[in-house]
């Protein structure tokens, strides 16, 4: 039990033995002035359980005191005589549960002096008879107390070795939690570090038009970085050593990345993705939107392993609760699907569906562990339905704040019109996914409240014209290659229509259809809706200008000749001035000789760390009347890293190997108004 716990127990028992002590005092006509006395100190005994403002110690003595004198006012009765051991044995077992031998030691002491105060036969009542069952039954009473004592003492003697081991385990485990923090971070470092440079010359390489080689290094290279994190992750899942990264972040954006890496996929050619995003869901939410991007990752990465035909549905909708929402996110595919114990071992580490030399699945089987380490830490659940044979479906449901409760997609309110849907039902070889599709289309036109009819053949598609003010016509790239003239025909007649099609989809000089590459989502259909034949970036890809850094002096500093090459050429890009140290000794020399703008500082760096050289560097700057903001640029990218730089005093953090989307997006915060933005010359 707790510290409360066990002196709420004591006092009760108190209370309970004062009742029968006051109703003994009433019949046995004892001092009649005590049962105020009792009433008193069990009144006090509560109030300062319930106050709440001693010391704990202080008042487990208290307690203890109270019970002492009561035990002794009983006691010293020449009627108590064959009461007092009861009453002792009563006190000692009470008492036990505080862990103090003291208190055995004294409540055995007293019992001994009350049996010496009844010995020495004081006036007040009759004498004590010595005859041999008052001997005998004295003898008993002093066994049961020594036995009664000896094993409390044993009791609380084994307590507290149970107490001091679970404290030197604690300590061990403190001590190699201290050592793992150590080794991933050391083993982050060391393996981000060669990553990085093969992904930033790769980078270089195919500015530089290098070819499909350097594209081959750099999707290894990502896939590499993108298992070490895996690795990283699975441990801390298994330590429960996860940390949470709250930022606000775009529903529209996260779905747009998932598009995104799915097109970047190898099996984006053989498989369909059909993305059903609801239009109600909040368009600005806060939460770790990194952790949401690995669970789409993983999500993704393991419907795609295990379907070899057919496709994958990713559902996203949230239900308003009373501190935000519930975001859901479900991914289905037309897989292989998995049996109960496989499903049941998800949850318990690793799993892959063929672990063979030779299996085709791929990967290192760690994907769905990490998606419920993180679901968990972030107060959310998962759940796997799945027939073998048959796919599968995994729905993960966290609870997300709401930023802009508005929903993120939207119709104009000028919109007039009626929208068509011609998707031929017999042309999927796996049913499955002509439900996939029907479903998108109706969860988005009851979304945002647009008249959606479906029309499965050109038929259907002529009639419904001539019945409704028809405005747009969406289509897959079969209904438009069998009816080509058709569909260029009523794209002239000014309906926009719209093919979602793959890149070997070549449309005619001067066509009027509307190109949307797949995977066909809600975002760039409500943007033809809203737009018309006017909507630009219907792909997905937000075309913004990358922004200029121009004269923007900044020193790279880290200890890896080859880091400091990747990162001169990659921000060189930003027409930055660029000077690197090798060290952090070396960087606050170079920093009392120039001015910089902006320094990028490596973590783990010999003689020197770079927390230690941020630190000297500024308070170099506030002795020399600067400001210059410090970030730390660095593979040690584990959990929760991130705030300790950001707690040790750095400006911003960017993960090695560089993102230039985070780059970007650092700079410019760091920079501020003045030096960010498209265009954004130092000024």
């Amino acid at each position: 039990m707790s510290q409360k716990s066990n002196e709420k127990f004591i006092i009760f028992v108190a209370t309970l033995a004062s009742v029968g002590l006051i109703v003994e005092n009433f019949v046995m006509g004892w001092e009649f002035w005590v049962p105020v006395v009792v009433v008193v100190g069990i009144l006090s005994l509560w109030t300062v359980y319930f106050m709440d403002r001693l010391d704990p110690g202080i008042r487990k003595y208290f307690y203890f005191a109270v019970a002492v004198l009561l035990l002794f006012y009983h006691g010293i009765h020449k009627t108590s005589l064959f009461d007092i051991a009861l009453a002792v044995v009563l006190v000692m077992i009470t008492f036990s549960i505080l862990n103090s031998v003291y208190m055995m030691n004294t409540l055995l002491l007293e019992f001994f002096i009350l049996l010496g105060i009844h010995f020495l036969n004081l006036p007040g009542g009759d004498p004590l008879v010595y005859d041999s069952l008052t001997i005998s039954r004295i003898l008993l009473h002093v066994s049961i107390v020594l036995l009664v004592y000896s094993i409390s003492v044993r009791m609380i003697r084994e307590r507290r070795e149970d107490e001091e081991e679970n404290r030197r385990k604690e300590a061990r485990i403190a001590a190699n939690d201290a050592s793992m923090e150590d080794f991933l971070s050391n083993i982050s470092h060391e393996l981000r570090t060669p990553v990085n440079v093969v992904n930033g010359m790769s980078d270089l390489l195919i500015r530089r038009g290098a070819g499909q080689e350097a594209d081959a290094i750099r999707s290894a290279g990502v896939r590499l970085a993108n298992q070490i994190e895996d690795i990283q992750d699975y441990t801390e899942c298994k330590r429960k050593k996860i940390f949470l990264e709250e930022e606000n972040y775009m529903s529209t954006s996260l779905i747009n990345d998932v598009v995104m890496g799915f097109r970047l996929s190898d099996k984006a050619d053989e498989l369909e993705l059909v993305v059903d995003l609801d239009p109600q869901t909040p368009a600005m939410m806060k939460g770790d939107i990194k952790k949401l991007h690995k669970i789409f990752r993983h999500l993704l990465e393991n419907a795609v392993k295990f379907t070899r035909q057919g496709g994958i549905s990713v559902k996203m909708y949230s239900e308003n609760t009373d501190y935000g929402v519930n975001l859901s996110i479900e991914v289905t595919d037309t897989g292989i699907g998995m049996d109960r114990n496989a499903v049941h071992s998800v949850t318990e580490g690793m799993y892959q569906e063929n672990k063979k030399r030779n299996r085709s699945s791929g990967g290192i089987g760690l994907g769905l562990f990490i998606v419920y380490g993180f679901a968990h830490r972030m107060g959310g659940f998962v759940r796997i339905e799945s027939e073998k044979g048959n796919g599968t479906t995994i729905r993960v449901t966290i609870p997300q704040k709401v930023v802009d409760a508005k929903p993120c997609l939207s119709l104009e309110k000028n919109f007039d019109g009626a929208v068509l849907f011609h998707v031929r039902p017999d042309k999927y070889k796996v049913p499955r996914l002509r439900d996939f599709y029907r479903g998108m289309a109706s969860k988005l036109a009851m979304g945002v409240h647009v008249p959606l009819y479906p029309a499965e053949t050109v038929y259907e598609v002529e009639r419904l014209k001539g019945k409704l003010n028809v405005s747009h016509v969406f289509m897959g790239q079969e209904e438009y290659e069998e009816n080509r003239g058709y569909f260029e025909a009523l794209a002239k007649e000014g309906i926009v229509v719209a093919v979602s099609a793959g890149n070997d989809l070549k449309l005619p000089e001067n066509s009027g259809v509307m190109l949307l590459p797949k995977p066909l989502y809600a975002y760039p259909v409500l943007k033809i809706l809203n737009e018309g034949r006017n909507a630009k970036d219907t792909d997905g890809v937000e075309n913004t200008e990358k922004p200029v850094f121009r004269g923007v002096r900044a020193l790279v500093v880290d200890d890896e000749p080859m880091n400091l090459v990747v990162a001169t050429s990659l921000f060189r890009n930003y027409e930055m001035i660029i000077e690197t140290a090798a060290s952090g000794k070396e960087a606050i020399r170079k920093y009392r000789e120039n001015d910089y703008d902006l320094i990028f500082m490596d973590h783990m760096m010999p003689e020197m760390d770079g927390v230690e050289a941020m630190k000297q560097i500024k308070g170099l700057a506030e002795s020399l009347n600067r400001e210059t903001p410090v970030i730390a640029l660095t593979a040690n990218a584990v959990s929760g890293a991130r705030e300790m730089f950001l707690q040790e005093g750095f400006d911003g953090f960017i993960a090695k190997p560089i993102n230039m989307a985070d780059f970007e997006r650092v700079v410019q915060r760091v920079l501020g108004s003045s030096r960010k933005g498209r265009g954004g010359e130092r000024k």
